[in-house]
């Protein structure tokens, strides 16, 4: 049963069962809203982009994005750059997979961003959203409606986080500016 989130919500990533989830992934899907011209509705491509942010003590360790998309240690990896969206609320158009036992120990926190690399801002984006799937059984386990449109370029959607021995997920949903994860840090740095 999945979770539609609002911001600032947490979930915990343990299974029903006491379990821990071993591999999640943090699915993104987006699709350009209709513009109204002179000549009828017409959309433009919009380049969306995912990223993840690793931290260790609330210093930044590496990252996961279009230009590296596995982590150092391999716990992290992206599926790959979408430059058009199109899913909305389907399936994913970016996706980051996380092997939660594989992350390194004093790895404390994920941040996921999205940022539009185009520079459109958020109200030429419709039915954007992240979501996390337990990778082991398909299932969707939370969903964030990246809604309201604005005049921002990029969102700090969600982070994983630790807590005690588990994980947590955390819905951020903040708008900010940027094109790159780069622009983003002053932005994630206050979720911290």
């Amino acid at each position: 049963m999945t979770v539609n989130m609002t911001k600032g919500q947490a979930i915990s990533l343990e299974k029903k069962d006491g379990g821990s989830l071993t591999s999640v992934r943090m699915g993104l899907g987006w699709q350009a809203a209709p513009r109204r011209g002179l000549f009828g509705s017409r959309t433009r491509e919009i380049d969306l982009d995912a990223s993840a942010v690793l931290f260790a003590d609330k210093q930044p360790v590496d990252v996961v994005f279009f230009r590296h998309l596995v982590s150092d240690d391999g716990s992290v990896r992206h599926t790959g750059d979408n430059l058009v969206g199109g899913a909305g609320q389907g399936g994913d158009d970016e996706a980051i997979l996380v092997d939660l036992p594989r992350v390194p120990v004093h790895i404390d926190q994920i941040v996921f961003t999205v940022n539009s690399f185009t520079g459109q801002t958020f109200q030429e984006v419709q039915n954007a959203f992240c979501r996390i799937v337990d990778e082991t059984t398909g299932q969707e386990l939370a969903r964030y409606t990246l809604d309201g449109g604005g005049q921002y370029t990029a969102q700090i959607m969600a982070k994983v986080h630790r807590v005690g021995g588990g994980w947590q997920m955390t819905a951020l949903g903040n708008p900010a500016n940027g094109r790159t994860f780069q622009d983003l840090m002053p932005a994630i740095l206050p979720h911290l």
